[in-house]
């Protein structure tokens, strides 16, 4: 599966993963772009949403960007 997420880091209040009109995610997260933090963060999301190990998704593309394409 291929999925497109925009990554807001550094949010107050929940983690959460919010699924757009396009078919494409939000995703809020409370860690902050830094040293891999937000990255991490967001492989501990998704895997909880999707029931797929975090070992399993891999960042396609965006490694530095706030705009990712994950697959698993």
């Amino acid at each position: 599966m291929r999925i497109s997420v925009r990554v807001k880091p550094g949010t107050k209040g929940a983690t959460r993963l919010e699924k757009q009109e396009d078919g494409s995610y939000v995703a809020f997260l409370h860690a902050r772009a830094h040293d891999g933090e937000a990255n991490a963060a967001l492989l501990e999301l998704i895997s909880d949403e999707f029931h797929v190990a975090k070992t399993q998704i891999t960042i396609v593309s965006g490694t530095k960007s706030r705009q990712k394409v994950l697959e698993w």
